[in-house]
């Protein structure tokens, strides 16, 4: 078989097992409403959560960087490429978050290997939620350390991988928020844990901040959490924060540590200035966002209601992400066709994404949704059901 046969039979297998993605092409900015093949569709797959990607302070705040900055940064931050902008947007996250410093990343992904691969090596024990974001698990699996994963949010299995453990440095990697089941992390008993078998903790919190805590502080705010008991803290900036890039954010020991020993961070160009800028600015915007976290939570009781209403089975989440679980993928594939007819765009998520039978239509709400385009959304669930039925 040749390159090119081999490639043609592996796709002809995700086709057929209803697994095969594709891009859509969006003629639209972000919002609650997107222009997608010529049609507007209601948005229900964004994680712009607070709806500041297309807000006219961030816009105006990237703009006039670019003209003051230029668009590329250059180079590597190690290199010339650590601007002003860089720098004061690091200290206004290490200030948001309540640690000592931080550092910026190109993406949330090359956080999470290149956290993950300077703290860790071999001999040493990462251990991993059964559901961590893929970037979470590649992190774990190139560090050359021993991994094992425990199932999802099961502390007493946990416990039991701890115990059994005779590695002096072990590492508990989570997410915050779960990007496909929308539920939050056992935070509280893991560092309880981590106490007691000196294991240290790194939480990916892309789905936590702005929506969550004190101020969008995030799940480990929510729970009361400070920097000794939760290390390392990664956050992204492409979600709620409505721009683009990645944080870390822990103590001055582990930053100087990772702009040393973090191949991701010393070997990639760094932002573009004018994207921290209008950072800057969405990080304001976003603390002060108290009455958009408020009308978020309503629009998700409300969606959790009607879905009740309609017989849907939900995950249990409190976050901006309410999967609806289907179970096979045609079926999800077909739902998500009937929403789109409706004029709702949501996600059909299926395995490898997702445990096998759980596939699920990844419902995500932003405070920019009314409660009207909520009830279009359920009236189009409805329609989907009755195509369901009726097939």
């Amino acid at each position: 078989m040749n390159f090119e046969q081999f490639l043609a039979q592996k796709l002809d297998e995700r086709k057929a097992q209803h697994r095969y993605r594709t891009r859509k092409v969006v003629e639209s900015p972000q919002d609650t409403v997107i222009r997608e093949g010529g049609r507007e569709l209601l948005n229900f797959c964004s994680n712009d959560y607070l709806g500041l990607a297309s807000h006219p302070d961030v816009i105006a705040a990237m703009q006039q960087a670019a003209g003051n900055w230029g668009v590329g940064s250059g180079a590597s931050h190690l290199v010339n490429g650590h601007s002003e902008e860089h720098h004061k947007l690091e200290e206004e996250l290490a200030a948001f978050t309540g640690r000592e410093r931080a550092l910026l990343f190109s993406s949330g992904y090359m956080a999470n290997l290149g956290v993950i691969n300077a703290l860790v090596g071999k001999g040493d024990l990462v251990l991993q939620d059964k559901i961590n974001h893929a970037s979470l698990i590649d992190g774990g699996l190139l560090s050359s350390a021993d991994f094992s994963r425990y199932r999802h949010n099961d502390m007493e299995h946990l416990e039991k991988r701890l115990k059994a453990s005779k590695h002096g440095r072990k590492l508990i990697v989570t997410d915050g928020v779960f990007s496909m089941d929308g539920d939050l992390a056992a935070l509280p008993e893991m560092v309880k844990l981590a106490e007691k078998y000196g294991a240290w903790i790194m939480v990916d919190d892309a789905h936590g901040f702005g929506s969550l805590g004190t101020g969008g502080r995030g799940s480990v705010d929510l729970f009361g959490l400070n920097q000794q008991q939760v290390p390392v803290l990664i956050g992204t900036l492409g979600k709620a924060f409505g721009t683009f890039g990645a944080f870390i954010a822990g103590s001055e020991a582990l930053v100087e540590s990772l702009i040393q020993f973090s191949r991701t961070y010393i070997y990639t160009t760094a932002l573009p200035p004018a994207v921290a800028a209008a950072t800057r600015t969405s990080l304001k915007l976003l603390q002060a966002a108290e009455g958009r976290r408020q009308k978020l939570k309503q629009l998700i009781e409300m969606f959790q209601e009607g879905c009740a209403n309609l017989g849907l089975e939900l995950m249990p989440s409190s976050s901006p992400i309410q999967p609806v679980v289907v179970g096979s993928d045609k079926q999800a594939l077909q739902m998500a066709n009937d929403l789109a007819q409706k004029g709702c765009w949501v996600s059909a998520i299926r395995p490898p994404t997702v445990p096998e039978g759980t596939a699920r239509l990844r419902v995500t709400f932003t405070a920019q949704h009314t409660p009207q385009q909520v009830e279009q959304l359920l009236d189009a669930f409805e329609y989907a059901l009755g195509s369901a039925n009726a097939s």
